[in-house]
């Protein structure tokens, strides 16, 4: 390559780093995957190393990737991420490994070790947690502070937050040190994941590629109380020698796993290069298998003095690197594409492939996103597309098997008109999706919002997609309001419905009465109002009524709303249609301002601390709520200050057994709701046989 050729292409490699590691560590949406990323940075690492005259300090070779928020958020960010993290500087550099995709350069690594040290070692072998990086410190056993790896240098105090995840303690048992510092990952389990997703999908929201991106954005949430609801978790598993002074490094997790903090269980120790490759071919396997995301083995020299004498390159340690798995990927034939409507009108374009196993799964489905992706993909109809898990969890495709397409094959033609009610579809310039606007006349959109609508996270009512199909092909419901009119002789008249069904349907529309005013707003599907701009914009105005009337001055007054939304509320309560649907639902008794939520709590169970097991005729988050509208204290586990054990269906031997041990009362949903003013209690799984439809 010539200089100029070189010099050009190393800019070009600079800004494509540059911009994505603004996507993956920022904005929480990568466009390209970790092996795409990798190589564009080992071919800087080569051209620099072959011109250093063009190696300048600022160069993504230089730094490890920031999440600070100052390189700015953009348009896919999560809307209730927080801005105005406070930024402080790490007591020792957070540096991040330099990480291969080569086994012989595992061996390499192993070689350079061998030869630098001259004497006896081990290595520990760790999982690869696919997470975000997390740093902890601790004083007098108390969680004081905990930062994100920003840029290595400074960090964004996220403590708050951290304080939400379950398994981080606040306070350390045993004989543990005065203060240190301890760095690991936080993870989103697959079960957290795929529900947080499938909420997003009922949102029309763009879902996350993969737990890492989900966890690092539900990390700088603005409410603290709804990283509480992600299903986050931590492990933990580096701490920095220059804080505490261990002979080795899993000496140093061995204690810290004493003082109770959350750390992998999985590390083994190897004495050479051989027991390295038979722990990495054991996890490449068994790694499936395990409930949160992995991609790679981290292999540490074990020893802390000697991890001193390697020291530290600009970015990463010299005494540590990463093998990385690659992406499990398939070949395999597009037979049609679908093309959807959502509740809010987007039409998303949907390949359905050849059945293919993919990482223990067969993939019969993998979204297209919008007709800018199929045409950036060149998809043909009958192409045969490379697919692969995002994370190993969402089907995507990657690429189109060029050589294997037939001569003549037509390019899929985006529709022109809805392919619901057939009405011509829209695209804002802004937009990348096309939209149906025929919002109250769409089949998909109607039969969608009635979905999202009583959908758990909204009014939580038993009506699935098979129920809104029924109910709409039969004419009984249009908008919510109608679900609230339904009377019994038109439940029972649906396929497979017997009193039964009816009464826990009847049930669960009586207990979503008591939904609070946020909630509510956020089940009347405006489109951009996720759940916490629903929060924020109750809580600003009070009520449906004052919502109604703000212009967009005040509107975007409220945090975190910005022209787009502000636009889109504006627009919705000037539609008459929709004042009179919420007119409808106010006569049904649907709390539509704080005021109402504050006025339907009591004190009957003040002084109480109550834990729940098992499953209720409400969902979980319902019957806590109603705890603590009543004056309750929930709590996670069984103690001598536990009141007594709320126990569902199936409530957790564990609990049971601990109740016995410790004399903790054990009560029914039923006795439960007795307990309650008459106003609050619900029909419940218990009760059923004792009501009558009619």
């Amino acid at each position: 390559m010539e200089r100029a050729e070189a010099q050009k292409r190393i800019q070009q490699l600079k800004d494509s780093l540059r911009e994505n590691s603004r996507l993956y560590y920022v904005d929480n949406a990568p466009v390209i995957s970790d092996f795409e990323y990798d190589s564009l940075m080992h071919e800087l690492e080569a051209l620099e190393a072959e011109y250093p005259e063009f190696l300048t300090p600022d160069s993504p070779t230089q730094h490890v990737g920031s999440d600070l928020e100052t390189q700015g958020m953009g348009v896919n960010a999560e809307s209730s991420i927080r801005r105005e993290f406070v930024q402080r500087p790490h007591k020792y550099p957070m540096l991040s490994l330099s990480n291969t995709y080569s086994i012989s350069e595992v061996e390499e690594f192993s070689a350079r070790a061998d030869k630098a040290l001259d004497t006896a070692f081990t290595y520990c072998c760790e999982l690869k947690f696919d997470g975000t990086a997390i740093c902890l410190t601790y004083k007098d056993g108390k969680l004081v502070q905990a930062l994100t790896r920003g840029d290595g240098v400074v960090g964004d105090d996220v403590t708050e937050n951290a304080r939400q995840i379950s398994n981080i303690p606040h306070q350390l048992t045993g004989d543990y040190p005065p203060e240190f510092e301890i760095r690991g990952e936080i993870l989103m389990p697959y079960a957290s994941f795929d529900a947080l997703n499938e909420e997003r999908a009922r949102n029309e929201e763009a879902p996350f590629a993969n737990p890492r991106n989900a966890a690092s954005g539900s990390l700088k949430l603005i409410d603290p109380r709804e990283v509480a609801h992600r299903g986050l978790m931590c492990t933990l598993y580096h701490i920095p020698a220059q804080s505490l002074d261990f002979p080795s490094h899993d000496d140093a997790l061995n204690a810290a796993r004493s003082w109770g903090l959350p750390v992998s269980g999985e590390r083994r120790l190897c004495r050479n290069i051989g027991e390295i490759k038979a722990y990495i071919d054991y996890w490449d396997t068994a790694r499936k298998k395990l409930p949160f995301a992995t991609d790679g083995i981290v292999i540490k020299i074990n020893e802390m003095a000697y991890q001193r004498a390697l020291g530290y390159t600009a970015k990463s340690p010299r005494w540590a690197v990463a093998f990385k798995f690659k992406a499990e990927q398939a070949l395999t034939p597009i037979l049609s594409i679908d093309y959807q409507v959502g509740r809010t009108g987007a039409v998303t374009p949907v390949a359905n492939l050849e059945p293919v196993l993919l990482s223990g799964t067969i993939v019969k489905r993998a979204t297209l996103v919008n007709e800018d992706q199929m045409r950036a993909l060149d998809i043909h109809e009958g192409d045969s597309v490379y697919v692969e898990k995002g994370g190993e969890i969402i089907p995507k495709i990657t690429a189109v098997e060029k050589s294997l397409r037939k001569a003549g094959a037509p390019v899929p033609e985006f529709p022109g008109l809805c392919p619901d009610c057939g009405t011509p579809l829209v695209r804002a310039e802004d937009e990348a999706k096309w939209f149906c606007p025929n919002s109250d006349g769409c089949p998909m959109q109607i039969k969608g919002k009635l979905l999202h609508f009583t959908s758990r996270k909204a009014m939580d009512i038993l009506a699935g997609d098979a129920t809104v199909e029924q109910l709409y092909n039969l004419g009984l419901a249009r908008t919510p309001a109608d679900l609230y009119d339904l009377r019994p002789h038109q439940l029972l008249s649906l396929e497979g419905w017997k009193e039964k069904s009816a009464l826990r349907f009847r049930s669960s529309l009586d207990a979503s009465l008591a939904v609070p005013f946020e909630r509510v707003l956020f089940a009347l599907g405006i489109r951009y109002v996720g759940e916490t701009t629903a929060k924020e914009l109750a809580r600003h105005f009070g009520s449906i009524d004052a919502l109604a009337a703000a212009s967009k001055e005040e509107l975007l007054a409220v945090p975190d709303v910005g022209d787009v939304i502000a636009d889109s509320v504006f627009a919705f309560f000037r539609n008459p249609a929709h004042l009179a649907a919420i007119d409808r639902l106010k006569a049904h008794g649907l709390r539509f301002s704080v005021e109402e939520d504050a006025a339907r709590t009591s004190d009957v169970l003040s002084g109480k601390t109550i834990v729940i097991s098992g499953t209720f005729s409400i969902s979980r988050d319902e019957m806590k709520a109603l705890i603590e509208h009543n004056g309750g204290k929930n709590s996670g586990s069984i103690s001598g200050k536990t009141s007594f054990l709320l126990a569902g269906e199936k409530p957790g031997p564990e609990k049971l057994r601990k109740c016995e041990e410790l004399g903790v009362p054990v009560m029914g949903e039923a006795e439960f709701m007795a307990m309650l003013p008459a106003s609050q209690a619900v029909g419940s799984g218990d009760t059923y046989e004792q009501l009558s439809l009619f």
